[in-house]
């Protein structure tokens, strides 16, 4: 028995592939690096769209609509619905979209985190909701939807390379979560929501939020070696450090970084909190190469991610929402290439429990 599925191939795609030992990532069939210079999240979508729904043409028209129309849904949202965490509001909303698996269904469902999101942050804070601009890209108007004004060209491009970068990711804990519902004929609707749930989980999409609290606590950058050594002496896992896949840094990490940076140069981040972040980057691999040298403990896609999305206005605890505008996409594609190709996952289990006597 294999514990945790490790390196156990359960599909064959067309999607995406993960390198550790090298640190790459492709997606349909483009390196990840190549990707982020020169596409939007639409032009992504339309990529791992292709062969599993018929899309033709621009993507955003019809994504703009889209938002339209899940903004509608909105209506019903509730004071116990809005006492809960965003990512659970956000959930509660998705289900009330109907299953399906066609493009409208799909399109429905890429529009929906970044509507819902959104809506729910406004109505927490005592605001309305902002209805959607279906002539808008997607990022641009998920920032005006959240923000109620419309942000800078820098601001934009650093959400859309966001969601490019997390798009898709191998067969993860919340793809495959995907994967298995869409193996049984549940419908695109019910395959989102379980990867959505997987993706919640503070080991998968929910941990990019700590690192903000790492960094406040930290203050200085001064304070890094010393505040990081303490943590790891307690046995402290370090936010944003070490992916179970990934040996060397992972590409990910470096293409936020350099979105960080752009916003920087902009001044839409303080530039004293990336100086902050990147002495505690300096710092943690330090120590990490020093105290663990037998582990592989690289910056991940967690850290940069943290930086960029608190510099765009998103509070840390919507985090796990904006992952999940941009890993839709994945989902949704993964859900389709499991029907078009697989069939019901079934896996085994061995039975470890007590038999009793055979009367």
């Amino acid at each position: 028995m294999i514990n945790g599925l490790e390196d156990v191939v359960a599909a064959e795609t067309v999607l995406s592939d993960v390198d550790g030992a090298r640190g790459r990532l492709l997606l349909r069939g483009a390196w990840l690096d190549d990707l982020v210079a020169t596409s939007r999240f639409e032009d992504v979508l339309t990529r791992l769209f292709e062969g599993f729904f018929p899309v033709e043409g621009d993507v955003t028209g019809q994504l703009g609509a889209a938002r339209a129309e899940v903004f509608a849904l909105l209506d019903a949202t509730d004071a116990t619905l809005l006492a809960l965490p965003p990512i659970e509001a956000m959930r509660a909303l998705l289900a009330r979209l109907t299953d399906g698996d066609d493009l409208p269904t799909a399109l429905r469902l890429v529009a929906a985190p970044a509507v819902f999101t959104a809506a729910v942050l406004r109505l927490k804070s005592g605001q309305t909701p902002i209805a959607p601009s279906p002539a808008l890209g997607h990022a641009a108007d998920i920032l005006r939807m959240t923000s109620g004004t419309t942000l800078s060209d820098q601001q934009t491009a650093a959400l859309d390379r966001y969601l490019v970068t997390v798009a898709d990711h191998g067969l993860n804990a919340s793809t495959f979560a995907a994967r298995v519902v869409a193996s049984t004929g549940a419908g695109l609707t019910s395959a989102s929501l379980a990867a959505l749930s997987a993706l919640k989980g503070p080991l998968h999409g929910g941990a990019p939020g700590p690192v903000i609290d790492m960094l406040d606590a930290i203050g200085e950058p001064a304070n890094a070696t010393a505040w990081l050594s303490d943590a790891l002496d307690r046995g402290d896992r370090l936010m944003g450090f070490g992916h179970r896949i990934y040996r060397v840094r992972d590409p990910r990490a470096d293409a936020l970084k350099t979105a960080v940076r752009l916003l920087a140069n902009s001044r839409a981040i303080d530039p004293a909190r990336l100086a902050l972040a990147e002495a505690v980057e300096a710092a943690a691999l330090d120590l990490l190469k020093r105290k663990k040298p037998d582990r592989p403990l690289n910056t991940n896609v967690e850290f940069y991610t943290a930086l960029l999305l608190e510099a765009l206005g998103f509070p840390p605890n919507a985090f796990t929402c904006v992952f999940a505008m941009g890993r839709m996409a994945g989902w949704l594609a993964h859900a389709r290439e499991q029907v078009t190709t697989g069939r019901l996952i079934r896996p085994k289990s061995v039975y470890v429990g007590p038999i009793p006597e055979v009367a």
